[in-house]
């Protein structure tokens, strides 16, 4: 899989959509598990689907991702977190 900026983009709104579902759920298993399986077929194709620092670590070790490529897909996917958490609490507040 060739790694491209589209690629950092989808692990970012990827991984803002599934933590959102997760503050939004109330902890609904069911929901976040649907949210999951919904955001990683809509990346999948553009940047593997991983959506977690941990999925990309994993990927990293087995070969598949370059240091570069591992540190900037944890970077789009804890920003997203973030950016999910601060969007989660002004649409709350």
């Amino acid at each position: 899989m060739k790694v491209t900026v589209a690629s950092y983009i989808a692990e970012y709104i990827g991984a803002f959509f599934f933590i959102l579902a997760i503050f939004a759920s109330g902890g609904n298993p069911l929901i976040i598990g649907a949210a999951l399986a919904l955001v990683i077929f809509l990346v999948a194709s553009i940047s593997g689907g991983h959506v977690n620092p941990a999925v990309s670590l994993a990927m990293y070790m087995d070969g598949t991702l370059k240091p570069m490529d591992l540190f900037s897909y944890v970077f789009a996917q804890l920003l997203g977190g973030v950016s999910a958490f601060y969007a989660y609490k002004m649409v709350k507040a």
